[in-house]
């Protein structure tokens, strides 16, 4: 696809003012976070440290051209200067901090074993999370997963970066040079004088880059996403496809192989194509648009697993579905926080993932029903349903958000006004308006009684610490907790204590039965990780006893005070 062109009589013209602002915007935001850049470069690595005081200068110059340039040209030159020096900032981010975290050591160490013909899925890499700055997932069964949850093609993309080291860097220099490359494309299909926001929201603000730089599998899938999503109502028109629509269906399919994420906007995009192919061609050839679509999407996934499905289906087929799966301890900041944090726990932790699954069914219902309203916000709606889910952290949402800028500029509410919609007999009557809302409050309804469900459980255990084991002022070694199960049901409970907003690792169990049954009270000694805890001297440093059970999914809290835990003699 190639960006809109701008009319020869055009480039002599005064820019408008939003487009001076937008490119103003842009370059404030590469401020962001490159102090902290800049400081780390000089203690040890001058020649980055003059790069980004040569970027500083960039910003600086380019702030004051973007207000005082005659001609649209000139704007449009400075929009690529900002775009450069947005590359170069990240780059140089990259070379000072490109260990990664968890999913980037996963993702370099999948790398490897599939280069060395070994098993990729289902395959633990404990030794991996005893590196600096590798976090571990916790699930409710006590354990942390070890294996590889995504579909295989960032390791792919990252096999031929192995030869950069060991630890994370192979995968984080991947993902950043796709982030960058993505950042490219997405500017160069984008109007003219909206290129710069391609530039501040994919290199600006500094969250995508940090995310490359932890390896996200996510930012592949957004990148493969970005030429899908421009223009997307004109995908397929006149029923054709064409060298450029065959390789958006396939950017769809790839998307797919990348990251899980992409499977919750697709489906929301080829409805969107259907109705908006239907309303110009009949139902019929929309239907044939959308398979083939389809089946360019499906053949390019198929190729991509081929060899997994081949040599590891069971495995593989796992590991694909491992976040849907796992039963990962909560985390986010969507509604679980209420359980998390204000009601010290829920005995219906399984109604956060059937709220999310019934919202995101009700969502892509909704959006049919409503195409020619909501048709621009397909990029954006699919995410709402995360809220409500048991892992429903910041970055679901953060890493799409370059798919609702390319969207909000590209899909007009013009482009989807002839769309096909659904209308039933009992939506077109004289009463069509209290029956389509009706029909809202119908698809939502069970979502939102999920919900309620879910958030308004209560800790099924109670826990009260009856002893204490101090090897040394200040430090815990093993705790002893009275547990009543106030429950109808057996739970086997798992245990931490966290001083955070995140969980910890789990505490051992040396003493006492493993399954409290119901209406039953039992004493338990638990050992601290490592053989010792440390009690934070912050005194507005938060203490909690965690219990988590996976069958069923509950959580129990409750606060330690600091006394509770106090030094020894």
């Amino acid at each position: 696809m190639s960006a809109v062109p701008v009319p020869r009589a055009a480039v002599h013209e005064s820019p408008a003012q939003w487009h001076r602002v937008l490119t103003l915007l842009a370059d404030v935001s590469l401020f962001i976070g490159t102090r902290s850049v800049w400081a780390q470069a000089a203690t040890h690595r001058l020649a980055l440290a003059a790069a980004i005081s040569v970027c500083y200068a960039s910003i600086l110059v380019t702030g004051v051209l973007a207000l005082t340039v005659r001609r649209a040209r000139s704007l449009a030159r400075l929009d690529l200067v900002v775009l450069v020096t947005a590359i170069t900032l990240t780059l140089c981010a990259w070379a000072l901090n490109h260990a990664g975290g968890d999913e980037a050591v996963l993702t370099t160490q999948a790398a490897k074993e599939m280069v060395n013909g070994h098993q990729l899925y289902d395959h633990p890499w404990p030794w991996l999370f005893h590196l600096r700055g590798v976090a571990l997932t916790a699930t409710t069964t006590g354990g942390y997963d070890f294996t590889y949850g995504y579909p295989p093609l960032t390791p792919l993309i990252t096999a031929p970066f192995l030869w950069l080291g060991h630890n994370g860097a192979p995968a984080t220099a991947a993902v950043t040079v796709v982030l960058i490359v993505g950042t490219v494309v997405m500017w160069r299909l984008l109007p003219t004088p909206w290129r710069s926001a391609a530039t501040m929201v994919c290199l600006g603000f500094s969250f995508l880059p940090m995310y490359a730089r932890q390896g996200y599998p996510a930012i592949v899938g957004l990148v493969l996403l970005v030429p899908v999503v421009v223009r997307w109502p004109r995908f397929g028109a006149g029923g054709r496809l064409g060298p450029a629509g065959i390789a958006r269906a396939a950017c769809i399919g790839a998307a797919c192989a990348a990251q899980q994420l992409p499977w919750f906007v697709t489906p929301f995009l080829l409805a969107g194509i259907y109705a908006v192919r239907r309303g110009e061609l009949g139902g019929r050839e929309a239907a044939r648009v959308v398979l083939r679509i389809l089946g360019i999407a499906a053949l390019t996934w198929l190729l991509i697993n081929a060899y997994f499905i081949v040599t590891e289906p069971g495995p593989w087929l796992g590991g694909i579905a491992l976040p849907l799966t796992q039963g990962a301890v909560l985390h986010g900041q969507g509604l679980v926080s209420i359980s998390l944090y204000f009601t010290h726990g829920s005995d219906r932790l399984d109604w956060y993932g059937h709220a999310s699954m019934l919202l995101a069914a009700a969502l892509l219902a909704l959006f049919v029903l409503f195409v020619r309203r909501l048709g621009p916000a397909a990029t954006v709606l699919p995410w709402c349903a995360f809220y409500l889910a048991t892992r429903s952290q910041d970055g679901y949402y953060l890493m799409m958000t370059p798919l609702w800028l390319a969207a909000a500029i590209t899909v007009p509410l013009s482009d989807v006004s002839r769309a096909w919609q659904p209308r039933p007999r009992w939506l077109t009557g004289t009463r069509r308006r209290p029956a389509l809302v009706a029909a809202v409050v119908l698809l939502v309804a069970p979502a939102l009684v999920s919900a309620t469900l879910a958030v308004t459980g209560g800790p099924p255990l109670r826990m009260d610490i009856t002893a204490v084991r101090h090897p040394a002022a200040h430090t815990v070694s093993a705790v002893t907790v009275k547990v009543t199960n106030t429950g109808d049901d057996a739970l086997t409970p798992h245990y931490m204590i966290t001083t955070g907003q995140g969980m910890s690792r789990y505490w051992t169990q040396v003493r006492g039965p493993a399954t409290i049954p119901a209406h039953t009270t039992a004493t338990v000694e638990l050992r601290a990780p490592f053989g010792k805890f440390t009690v934070p001297a912050k005194h507005s440093t938060r203490l909690r006893l965690r219990a988590f059970t996976a069958t069923p999914q509950t959580l129990s809290t409750r606060d330690v005070k600091r006394a509770e835990l106090g030094p020894a003699g």
